[in-house]
């Protein structure tokens, strides 16, 4: 029997202040009721996230981690705006509550919404998964089919333009995201100075804009799941973690989720970033060839979408370890990035030598 993703006590130096969290709900949100119970859902490295419970209800709470300085991957605000600007556009997401812009009363900036109740596939679950392979290609097949869903919203109808200048999309994010390693860089790892070189001298032609997740994967996928056994189904209920999402070149978004999708040949640390390498699961090039089906899209050139997505993820490590190292967060997991950081970083060079994903 699958176990749905329970949440757990909150982690110590993570508490949220339940008093002032209720006087703020009473004030600007008196709908939810009083919160009588805050729990703290474990996975992620990114924003914190809790389950907030009243009476009769359950609720979302996202807020950055403590001690983040890195706006544009923490602005709950956008975050927020996403979800709203979603609502009746795309189903399969959260109902935004409430925001609130200032610190107070819980030191940052943090927004509600309700909870959608379902599976998600987490990287540790792949020992105990006990899916047939015809199950896991299904579940696979279903989570592209919903990236292409959300990148053919349209940007103007929903307002979702807004987010960003599609204009010059992936050389900003190039140029940003090396910008951001060297800002938070701590260890001399010549594969990703590598990897930057490449990626500035192999800019394409953009595709035409859509919106973007920007960081999807099984584990921020929310699906529908056997009322008897609590299997998965191959129906997606929800998407979470909008907060990096944009408008823009949609293979980049692609690349990012190939960047995630581990195989059963790959090294056990990038194993761990999903459970993608067990049997049945779609292969990198057989993702890439259903997308190109659904969607219509050149895919061609491809590899410079997934290196880009192996290189971003390897900064996203390299910031969170760079926060653990300074003292700005006592949570252990993050003092053992450097060897996934290094991991990325050599995948996206061998990468480049062998031009395959």
């Amino acid at each position: 029997m699958m176990t749905p993703d329970l949440p757990r006590a909150v982690r110590s130096g993570e508490e949220l202040d339940l008093t002032a969290l209720n006087e703020f709900l009473q004030t600007n949100a008196s709908d939810v009721g009083q919160v009588l119970d805050v729990r703290q859902f474990a996975g992620g490295f990114s924003n914190l996230t809790y389950l907030l419970k009243t009476a009769d209800r359950e609720f979302v709470l996202r807020r950055p981690p403590f001690g983040a300085n890195i706006k544009g991957g923490h602005d709950m605000g956008r975050e927020f705006r996403v979800l709203s600007l979603l609502r009746g556009q795309y189903d399969k997401t959260p109902e935004p509550v409430v925001y609130c812009e200032t610190s107070d009363p819980l030191g940052a900036p943090f927004y509600i919404m309700t909870r959608v109740n379902g599976v998600i596939l987490r990287a540790s679950m792949a020992p105990a998964l006990n899916l047939t392979p015809e199950r896991m290609r299904q579940l696979s097949e279903a989570l592209i089919d919903n990236l292409v869903a959300i990148h053919g919203l349209n940007i103007m109808a929903t307002g979702l333009i807004q987010l960003g200048k599609p204009e010059g999309y992936v050389q900003r994010q190039v140029e940003g995201w090396i910008k951001r390693y060297r800002a938070a860089e701590t260890d001399k790892i010549p594969s990703m100075d590598k990897a930057g070189i490449w990626l500035q001298e192999n800019y394409l032609i953009e595709q035409a804009p859509a919106f973007l997740h920007n960081d999807y994967k099984f584990d921020n996928v929310v699906l529908a799941s056997d009322e008897t056994t609590n299997e998965p189904l191959p129906v997606i209920k929800g998407v979470l973690d909008w907060e990096m999402s944009t408008v823009g070149d949609p293979l980049m978004d692609l690349g990012a989720t190939l960047a995630y999708w581990s195989e059963a040949g790959d090294s056990p640390a990038y194993r761990n970033f999903n459970l993608t390498w067990l049997p049945g699961n779609l292969t990198r090039q057989e993702v890439v060839s259903r997308y190109t089906e659904k969607s219509g899209r050149d895919l061609s050139n491809i590899l410079f979408y997934y290196v880009f997505g192996l290189y971003k993820n390897a900064v996203i490590a390299q910031q969170i370890y760079d926060r653990w190292k300074q003292g700005h967060s006592q949570d252990a997991r993050f003092g053992h990035l450097l060897p996934m950081i290094i991991e990325l970083a050599g995948k996206a060079d061998s990468a480049i030598e062998s031009g395959e994903l």
